[in-house]
């Protein structure tokens, strides 16, 4: 299963509280990308640029792509680049986790400093990328053969009450069966 939707969408809470649940195996692709090579995503980006970044983003998704019984989180601009999109659907669920631009903005102004591209914005200027960025990426999204609302991932009783919601929608085969 894959996760997408943009930054700060709750795809890291919602993925690992998921996984927590069934008992399958949690991946956040940009976590995997820095283990892997041994840098930031920031330095990443900043040392090779993006087009480098997509290429080896694309290498490492098609490589957790072919676990099994595992729950890929994946980095916002994931599904737009190199048929990520196509190849995620043909792997396996691709859930679009949805939320508001205004609680993207919220937790952007929370978090601004983990995300270099929101670093130092007023939170005007972080709604107006968020606004441009969803439009952007919205028809990559909307591929997805599931959507469901990451409003509500805010503390542990909303996260454990979306999680249920989503299993009662959507039943996984949990550890020990094959997914």
């Amino acid at each position: 299963m894959f996760i997408i939707g943009y930054m700060a969408s709750g795809k890291t809470t919602f993925g690992r509280a998921l996984a927590r649940r069934t008992g399958m195996q949690f991946i956040d692709l940009d976590f995997y990308i820095e283990q892997r090579f041994r840098k930031s995503i920031t330095d990443i980006f900043s040392e090779k640029g993006e087009e480098e970044f997509r290429r080896m983003e694309t290498e490492m998704l098609r490589e957790a792509g072919e676990f099994e019984g595992v729950i890929v989180s994946c980095g916002g601009g994931t599904p737009c680049f190199h048929n990520n999109m196509d190849y995620m659907l043909s792997k396996g669920d691709v859930v679009w986790l949805e939320a508001s631009p205004e609680r993207i903005t919220e937790r952007l102004m929370i978090n601004s400093s983990r995300r270099p591209l929101m670093r130092g914005k007023t939170p005007e200027e972080i709604r107006m990328a968020v606004d441009e960025g969803l439009a952007k990426r919205i028809p990559f999204y909307s591929k997805a053969n599931i959507r469901f609302n990451g409003e509500e991932l805010e503390d542990r009783r909303q996260i454990d009450r979306t999680v249920n919601a989503f299993l009662e929608k959507h039943p996984l085969k949990f550890c020990g069966d094959k997914y």
